[in-house]
């Protein structure tokens, strides 16, 4: 939120996202009730003209911006090689720590999550499933396909049980400054309906 207030761009709201961090942190629970439970985070940051991908693991992160395609994240690090600015001591936290030899080459989510990033859009779950949804559109993805991706149950795009997935939102941000943007928001706490 203080990017959007922040910034006009997203390269700028990615500044601003990494300078907070930077100076106070991330944390606090991620449920209402009494198991403590946290996570860090992961961002999608736009505007008309480019697409950046943040991702964060306490104060360090790793930021990807999106070239074209499509792209998705979702409760897991997804950004592996292709890093196009990230925290200044990113590499050399993750030496000392013994994550990475400094030889191979630095991959960001197999290295902060220990996940086997070959299998990410390959083993079933959330994020594989999201990335195969996507990509069955791809090249024709309108609003009301993003809607049904969203709403999706099977997939666990739209999570029901102890975690809820509580509202999504889909934005059309043409190129043109001349056409408006439009922000579609669900107004129930399950976006099925």
């Amino acid at each position: 939120r203080l990017g959007l207030e922040r910034a006009d761009t997203a390269e700028k709201a990615l500044a601003v996202i990494v300078d907070l961090l930077e100076k106070y942190g991330q944390g606090g629970n991620c449920m209402e009730s009494h198991m403590a439970f946290t996570y860090h985070n992961s961002f999608l940051i736009a505007d008309r003209k480019e697409a950046w991908v943040l991702e964060t693991s306490g104060k360090y992160w790793a930021a990807e911006k999106v070239e074209g395609g499509v792209r998705n994240i979702s409760n897991q690090l997804s950004i592996t090689t292709k890093i196009d600015r990230e925290h200044p001591e990113l590499k050399e936290y993750a030496k000392s720590k013994g994550w990475w030899d400094g030889e191979k080459e630095f991959d960001f989510a197999a290295t902060y999550s220990y996940v086997n990033t070959a299998r990410m859009t390959t083993s079933r779950g959330r994020y594989c499933e999201g990335y195969k949804l996507l990509n069955k559109h791809k090249g024709s993805i309108t609003s009301e396909i993003m809607m049904e991706i969203l709403r999706d149950k099977e997939s666990g795009i739209n999570m029901e049980g102890g975690f809820m997935t509580t509202g999504s939102m889909v934005s059309v941000l043409p190129q043109q400054p001349n056409l408006p943007c439009v922000h579609f928001f669900t107004g129930t706490p399950d976006p099925a309906r």
